[in-house]
């Protein structure tokens, strides 16, 4: 998919190391976004008209028909499910029915309309998807009566797959929460490529990776941002991504006067994604409210650069409070400012995360070991299977 974000990458990437594994593999997507760079050996079409997918993401039919084509021309002996819910729809799960199913939730949308988990004032939301959604604003009546349907189905999925996994605990707190029991399995990260190396800038610099939208905190952490170079003028920020408020973003880093100070850089590959990071003091996820893991948190740590995030959701789990970073209030523009001024002041020793603890994290975060998890429980579940299939009279 073009722009391809954290979720796109890690089914790329997985499929790599199936295959390199020894295992056979076959990748089925939609046509809304590039079918796997042109890889995806069943395409199901779809698109991005939002009234074409209030219909197709109920049920699409095209979607059922593929996977039937792939389950009669491939045979396959177990399934892994991420990222159905938008363009394949629940339907798609049905011709795979009665096959081992590993189905991953790496964000909130099983069980929640708007995928943020946000209530419209702000504060984090920790009701069960249904008529919670009515009640608190966060969808009208239309939208509202259109989802029902909807989620009754992908519950339905859900509670379905033979196993469903969870990118973080807070991921599964919500999947639960939903009447949804999941495991968590840790999400691979890749290490460094061979020509990274850490040099931190000589005065206090911060990188923002992201989405540039409201929701990620873009406009306190500029307004904080303006605040610390009042007390340390050598201090730079770089936004690094695209979005629907980068424009609005660029009028506001003029206004603020901050246009010698700050650098949009704009949507670049991954690859190059970490070059940004070579020489930042700390990379700043001020995300208003819960990210479900958090990805490039963890990208920056384990290239030893620390992190200044929201204390809420996936980032609880992945930042360390002094260790790999710190942690700010859900919105708290002072309490961001802090944290850019601690580590301006040297909170971090030459700006680094400790290598015990970055190896710490490469290691729980191994995509070797990652996708070795998956094989052993993709082979417990067909062995599973075929020992059922044979007691059967």
């Amino acid at each position: 998919m073009r722009h391809a974000g954290g979720a796109e990458r890690y089914v790329a990437a997985l499929r790599d190391g199936l295959t390199a594994a020894g295992d056979e593999v076959r990748l089925l997507t939609s046509s809304a976004g590039s079918a796997g760079d042109g890889r995806a050996e069943y395409v199901a079409w779809s698109t991005g008209s939002r009234l074409a997918q209030s219909v197709l993401q109920i049920a699409n039919p095209w979607a059922a028909a593929t996977a039937r084509r792939a389950a009669r021309e491939l045979a396959p002996e177990a399934v892994l499910v991420n990222m159905f819910a938008n363009h394949l729809s629940p339907a798609v799960l049905a011709p795979l029915a009665g096959l081992p199913t590993l189905l991953l939730a790496s964000d909130f949308k099983l069980v929640c309309p708007t995928f943020a988990k946000t209530l419209p004032g702000g504060a984090t939301c920790r009701l069960p998807e249904g008529r919670a959604c009515l009640r608190q604003g966060c969808l009208g009546v239309a939208h509202w009566l259109r989802e029902q349907p909807r989620y009754a189905l992908l519950r339905r999925a859900a509670r379905g797959a033979t196993r469903v996994l969870a990118c973080s605990a807070t991921v599964r707190r919500e999947l639960e929460r939903n009447g949804i029991p999941a495991e968590v399995v840790p999400l691979p990260v890749d290490p460094p490529g061979p020509a990274f190396r850490r040099a931190p800038a000589a005065a206090p610099r911060f990188v923002f990776a992201g989405r540039l939208a409201t929701q990620k905190g873009i406009f306190p952490l500029l307004r904080a941002f303006a605040r610390l170079r009042a007390e340390v003028p050598a201090a730079r920020l770089r936004f690094v991504g695209d979005g629907p408020e980068r424009a609005a973003l660029e009028r506001a880093i003029a206004e603020h006067g901050q246009g010698s100070a700050v650098e949009v850089v704009g949507w670049v590959p991954w690859e190059r994604v970490e070059d940004q990071l070579a020489d930042a003091w700390a990379l700043i996820a001020p995300t208003l409210g819960p990210e479900p893991l958090g990805l490039t948190v963890l990208e920056a740590i384990v290239r030893g650069v620390p992190v200044v995030a929201t204390r809420n959701g996936g980032f609880l789990e992945t930042v360390e409070e002094g260790r790999s970073g710190l942690l700010v209030g859900d919105g708290d523009e002072d309490d961001l400012l802090r944290a850019l001024r601690a580590v301006a002041g040297g909170a971090f020793p030459d700006h680094r995360v400790a290598p015990a603890l970055v190896s710490e994290v490469r290691a729980r975060h191994d995509p070797q070991r990652h996708v070795a998890t998956l094989r052993a429980m993709l082979s417990t579940e067909i062995d599973r299977r075929r020992a059922a299939v044979q007691g059967m009279p």
